[in-house]
């Protein structure tokens, strides 16, 4: 057996396939859609997974307006941001977000997961958040998935 021939084969920019998918969101828990995005978005749900290659799919979520927190995440959560200025830090809850920045519930929450360094950012690009049931990517082709 020669085993010269056996050589572990890692994914670069010009050999990974990437693909277009959409996910519905429409009654969906909100850190469980999350997760699997984050997965698809960071391309380990495919066997030629390389943690340092950006080789994961492009993710449309829809219906975003529309997801759900378990509990009482909806009153009880909060999302902390600071201004820069002194006595700056602001706090809003997740329904105040949703009332104002539907996309940015799911935005946050997926952002979360993925690696917090340039890798990381450049991953979040592919990701495409819309309210309601319509998206402008149909010339891509997306193929719907079930989570």
């Amino acid at each position: 057996m020669d085993t010269l021939t056996y050589k572990t084969k890692f994914a670069n920019s010009a050999t990974v396939d990437k693909q277009w998918v959409v996910i519905d969101a429409e009654g969906k828990v909100l850190g469980r859609l999350a997760s699997e995005a984050a997965k698809i978005i960071r391309g380990k749900n495919k066997p030629d997974f390389t943690p340092h290659v950006d080789c994961g799919d492009n993710v449309i979520v829809i219906n975003a307006e529309k997801v759900n927190l378990t509990g009482k995440k909806w009153t009880d959560k909060k999302y902390i941001r600071h201004t820069g200025y002194p006595g700056g830090q602001r706090e809003r809850t997740p329904k105040e977000v949703l009332a104002k920045f539907p996309e940015r519930l799911v935005e946050n929450a997926i952002r979360g997961m993925l690696p917090k360094n340039r890798l990381g950012r450049a991953m979040f690009k592919n990701l495409y958040v819309y309210t309601g049931p319509e998206h402008p990517h149909e010339a891509q082709k997306p193929k719907e998935i079930k989570l």
